[in-house]
């Protein structure tokens, strides 16, 4: 007879695994709904691209200049899959999308395609074989999603830049995820190579287009200064890293299935925009999804 086993029974490593994917998307939800005011403000994707990589890497500058900024061992090709999955082209294409396009449907079309990109990935170039119950996970949260999405997708004012930015960035983190795994960094080290390499490339960018950073209020740069760069270049960086670290590539990418529904929810909440019975139901149906193929929940004979 099959039972079904639940957290009690798992390593201390997994549960900190546990716990740094949930800190990811409780992060990356209000990353959603900053970066989208950021619109209403002088603030350009550079000027939010230096804030955002600027503080890790002043903060983790000891780390990545005890490792140099080419590690040894570090083969190239994944040390920039890593800078460009979740650094700083990832950031400019979904900074650019999350501009135009309301925080429901960016957390839809970018954090609800995430842990199918990495599924996919895992299973092409990998060979990952996810067995019966997380293949279910991934189905109820591909359900969730085309709840969502098909409430967004009544919103005729919606770009259709978003559906190629979006899923793109999806894709760019998913690369990184499997990376990342595979490189032997600690997520600190990562962390500290993504942030630095990501800063200088901005500031590059800084130098050609200009910036628009003084004509911001103070109220306005603290507020990227903390989301941007506290919480989201540096705590969920750290933080989805030890979760990937710990779960794998695959199903530490499972948990941004929640960020469209908390997405959602704050959208709702502080930006106007409506939840009914179909933010609901796509909400616990996602829920099960991200717990079936995070192996949260995982058949035990």
């Amino acid at each position: 007879m099959t039972t079904i086993a639940f957290t009690n029974d798992k390593s201390p490593s997994q549960v900190l695994g546990y716990a740094g994917g949930t800190i990811t998307v409780l992060i990356w939800a209000t990353w959603f709904l900053v970066t989208r005011h950021s619109a209403a403000t002088p603030l350009g994707s550079i000027d939010i691209g230096l804030i955002r990589f600027g503080i890790p890497a002043l903060v983790l500058s000891p780390v990545w200049l005890k490792t140099g900024l080419l590690p040894k061992g570090l083969p190239l090709h994944l040390l920039a899959i890593m800078v460009f999955g979740s650094g700083a082209v990832f950031f400019l294409l979904t900074t650019l999308a999350i501009h135009s396009t309301p925080a429901a449907s960016s957390g839809i079309l970018l954090g609800g395609s995430m842990p199918l990109a990495a599924a996919l990935i895992g299973i092409a170039l990998f060979r990952e074989r996810p067995d019966g119950t997380r293949i279910a996970g991934l189905i109820a949260i591909v359900a969730g999603v085309l709840i969502l999405l098909t409430r967004s997708l009544a919103d005729a004012s919606l770009p259709w830049t978003s559906f190629v930015l979006l899923p793109a960035g999806a894709i760019l983190w998913a690369s990184y995820t499997h990376a990342f795994r595979r490189s032997g960094l600690t997520a600190v080290q990562a962390s500290a190579l993504i942030a630095v390499w990501s800063f200088l490339i901005m500031g590059a960018l800084a130098l050609v287009f200009g910036i628009s950073l003084p004509e911001a209020t103070l109220p306005e740069i603290g507020l990227q200064v903390l989301s941007q760069g506290v919480l989201s270049g540096l705590v969920a960086m750290v933080a989805y890293g030890t979760a990937v670290r710990t779960l794998g590539g695959t199903q530490a990418a499972a948990f941004t299935a929640l960020t469209p529904v908390l997405a959602t929810l704050g959208g709702g909440l502080l930006l106007g925009e409506a939840i009914g019975m179909t933010e609901i139901s796509a909400a616990v149906i996602t829920g099960i999804g991200v717990a079936l193929s995070t192996g949260i929940a995982t058949p035990r004979r």
